[in-house]
């Protein structure tokens, strides 16, 4: 029992001086190739148990003849080894090249194609997960570039919205300055339509920019979507009789929900103006609120003929109006994105589809906590 215990004593501090070594080698090689690691690696492994050997033999006074076998045998044993791990390490090597090089088109192009030889579990995850980031960046690239298209029609509406009334503004005041308005009366009445139609533009741009800029504040209150509808119709009553629209709000059923009122009130506004402008006279804009297994489900039901189906995703987007002329009082189509911004900022969400005859545009809003 004791010479086996010297054996392993003797066996194990050997083994320890080399793996010392092995461990300071490894340190100074950190940052070389893989390569250079996995053979320093090998390399311990076999001269730790060379060196065990040694020690033994040493100690048990073993002949020359064995230890010379012994180390023979460890000679080979490294030499395979060594062989095997310098294999080992250009495979890796090549591999980790080949993701390099691909993260690297990934960098330049946008794009990213994972290697097509099989790699490493780890490198394969690495090229998974730039896989994945290369998609998530591309659907980024792609709502980058459509905000930025929304930022360049906004601005160019906005311009040519402006410029209209600013004109008009204009050759008015300066007729009333040189008193040959035919009727001041009415060119005062009109400046004052049009200064509020500017100013309901620039309130839209507020809103929408606090909502872009994620600043929108709310105040929630507990209130039922019956007395909200009711507060809307009793608002665009009077546009749906200019225009000669009924308004119906029948099927309102009295659904508790945790909303800003003011916010939510601008919510269905917008909607019902949207609507009424665009059913023709004689024609319903129908108003519905219920529950529904989503939630409270809001909707205003319009009769103008539809939309195009091409049309339908972008109905929500900033500046978008359609096929519709870009004329008063039509404004600068950023209504139904302020709508979206709002539902969006109380956990809701806001949908559009066609039905015979109009279009329904859905508010779905999440119930409130008994």
């Amino acid at each position: 029992m004791r010479d086996t215990l010297l054996i392993a004593l003797y066996a194990f501090a050997g083994a320890a001086v080399t793996g010392l070594l092995g461990a300071a080698a490894l340190r100074l090689l950190r940052r070389r190739s893989l390569t250079a690691s996995l053979t320093v690696v090998a390399a311990v492994g076999v001269v730790a148990m060379l060196a065990g050997t040694l020690a033994v033999a040493w100690a048990m006074f073993l002949s020359s003849h064995d230890l010379s076998v012994v180390t023979t045998v460890v000679a080979m044993a490294a030499a395979v080894s060594l062989a095997t791990a310098l294999v080992l390490g250009r495979w890796v090597v090549a591999r980790s090249r080949e993701l390099a090089l691909a993260a690297r088109s990934f960098g330049e192009r946008g794009d990213f194609a994972a290697p097509a030889v099989p790699a490493t579990a780890e490198l394969a995850e690495v090229s998974r997960e730039l896989a994945a980031t290369s998609a998530r960046l591309a659907e980024s690239r792609e709502r980058e570039r459509a905000l930025e298209t929304s930022r360049r029609e906004l601005v160019a509406w906005i311009s040519h919205d402006l410029r209209t009334p600013l004109a008009g503004l204009r050759a008015m005041s300066e007729a009333l300055e040189d008193g040959v308005a035919a009727d001041p009366g009415r060119y005062l009445k009109q400046i004052r339509t049009e200064v509020e139609r500017l100013n309901d533009m620039v309130g839209d741009l507020f809103e929408l920019s606090r909502i872009h800029a994620g600043t929108l504040a709310l105040s929630p209150s507990r209130m039922s979507l019956y007395d909200l509808v009711g507060d809307a119709l009793a608002g665009a009553d009077p546009l749906a009789r200019e225009h000669g629209v009924r308004l119906v709000g029948d099927r309102v059923e009295p659904v508790p929900v945790e909303v800003d009122g003011k916010e939510m009130s601008r919510v269905l506004g917008n909607l019902l103006v949207n609507a009424i402008r665009r059913t023709p006279p004689d024609g319903t804009v129908a108003v519905a609120a219920e529950r529904g297994p989503d939630g409270v489900v809001l909707s205003v039901t319009d009769g103008c003929g539809g939309i195009p189906e091409e049309d339908l995703p972008r109905v929500f987007d900033t500046g978008w109006r359609g096929t519709h002329a870009r004329t008063p009082p039509a404004g600068a189509g950023l209504g139904l994105a302020i709508v979206r911004g709002i539902v969006e900022a109380h956990q809701g969400r806001a949908t559009v589809h066609n039905i015979p005859g109009g279009c329904r545009f859905e508010v779905v809003l999440p119930t409130a906590a008994s």
